[in-house]
């Protein structure tokens, strides 16, 4: 279950991303979450997910 709290949630998945999994694909499959809900919830935060970095960046305004 991911955090809740979306303050929390980047640093969260970055270091998931970064420690064990080698993309957003494979870290949603794992822990059985909806990769359109996690990149959809942290968009409206202000975040993407960069494949190439494999983690999720801040938004250029």
């Amino acid at each position: 279950m991911l955090p809740q709290d979306i303050l929390i949630l980047p640093s969260y998945l970055n270091t998931l991303l970064r420690d064990r999994y080698a993309s957003l694909d494979e870290l949603c499959d794992d822990l059985d979450e909806d990769k359109a809900l996690v990149t959809a919830r942290m968009a409206a935060a202000g975040w993407h997910y960069d494949p190439v970095h494999n983690q999720f960046m801040r938004c250029r305004q």
